[in-house]
């Protein structure tokens, strides 16, 4: 195991080089282009990985790393996870809801996230074991146990929509005390600070989760899949709450 407080100190100059890259491209006149999946790619997402990647391999050269733009290099038990821009959609409307996610998962675990928004000047940080951080600032989620008294943040409902979890996230909203979908990072910060409650998403993946599932746990509330899988490589649903209520929706989608 590396020293966490090592790759953690990495992870967040990382991350601060780029946010500073990004922000330089931010609300300027971006060439958008069009990845495989018709997902939007930009010269900005590409920079700001490569400089991560720089930082993340100067300090540890044997790990590997799984990124957004650039793919996989090499095979450890130390896999580094990073989405250079997760909200590119966002960033590209000029709208701030968009982060730098870094995190390291050994053999196959979750162990620091980095989750920076820097058009917001916030930053999230995580490592297991040790809680979590927004600013210097420790946070942690609220305790909310009540769906009727809950605020529940919903992300891309389109996979939901278009399968049988449609009814399940009606039922949500017409029970829950407030509803609203701010999108990617954002929820997950005021998950973990305890200024929201839920946090549901139908079509994600693994980069744009992994260092807010660190975060999210380390305030103390519990983050799976929709049908309450942990968390791995191949997830692509998030239902983050605290315990209690995350056992409450978890009930109310297997009726």
């Amino acid at each position: 195991m590396p020293d966490l407080d090592v790759a953690l100190r990495v992870a967040r100059q990382a991350a601060a080089a780029a946010d500073q890259v990004a922000m330089e491209y931010f609300k300027s006149d971006l060439a958008v282009e069009r990845k495989a999946d018709a997902s939007p790619v930009t010269e900005a997402d590409r920079r700001c990985e490569e400089v991560i990647r720089e930082h993340l391999l100067a300090e540890f050269p044997d790990h590997a790393i799984y990124g957004e733009e650039f793919g996989q290099r090499g095979e450890s038990d130390y896999l580094w996870l990073v989405d250079p821009i997760d909200g590119t959609r966002s960033f590209i409307r000029g709208l701030p809801f968009w982060s730098v996610q870094i995190a390291l998962m050994v053999k196959g675990e979750l162990v620091l996230g980095v989750s920076s928004a820097p058009a917001f000047q916030e930053t999230a940080w995580a490592v297991r074991g040790q809680g979590a951080w927004i600013n210097d600032r420790p946070v942690k989620a609220g305790v909310t146990e009540s769906l009727e008294d809950a605020d529940v943040s919903f992300g891309n409902l389109r996979s939901l929509a278009r399968g049988d979890g449609w009814s399940w996230a009606g039922q949500i909203v017409a029970r829950a005390a407030r509803s609203r979908g701010y999108g990617d990072f954002y929820s997950y910060h005021r998950l973990a600070d305890g200024s929201q409650d839920v946090v549901i998403e139908s079509d994600v993946n693994i980069l744009d989760i992994a260092a807010l599932t660190v975060i999210v746990r380390e305030a103390g509330a519990e983050m799976t899949d929709l049908d309450g899988a942990a968390i791995g490589l191949d997830t692509r649903s998030v239902l983050a709450a605290p315990a209690g209520l995350h056992q409450t929706l978890l009930a109310l989608r297997h009726d």
